[in-house]
């Protein structure tokens, strides 16, 4: 799978880069899509730096079971050198 997220960082606001199993890196703003009650809680700025990758998803989840498909962050994310 090459969409597995192998590690992230918190860069800024709702910004995190990642870095993919097939060698792609860079950056993803997460912002436009913290919509709906599962999201809620993300907005809050120190919780959404509470993410993780999951060791078994290969994806962010956060504490209360929010997540991101995998290959929706690998499609979207803004490749950086």
């Amino acid at each position: 799978m090459n969409y597995h997220v192998l590690e992230a960082r918190h860069v800024g606001a709702y910004v995190v880069w990642l870095r993919f199993r097939d060698g792609t890196a860079g950056e993803i703003d997460i912002a436009q899509e913290l919509r709906g009650p599962v999201f809620e809680p993300l907005r809050d700025p120190e919780y959404f730096r509470a993410f993780m990758v999951h060791p078994e998803f290969h994806t962010l989840v956060w504490p209360n079971g929010a997540d991101f498909a995998p290959e929706f962050l690998h499609d979207n994310v803004r490749v950086t050198a």
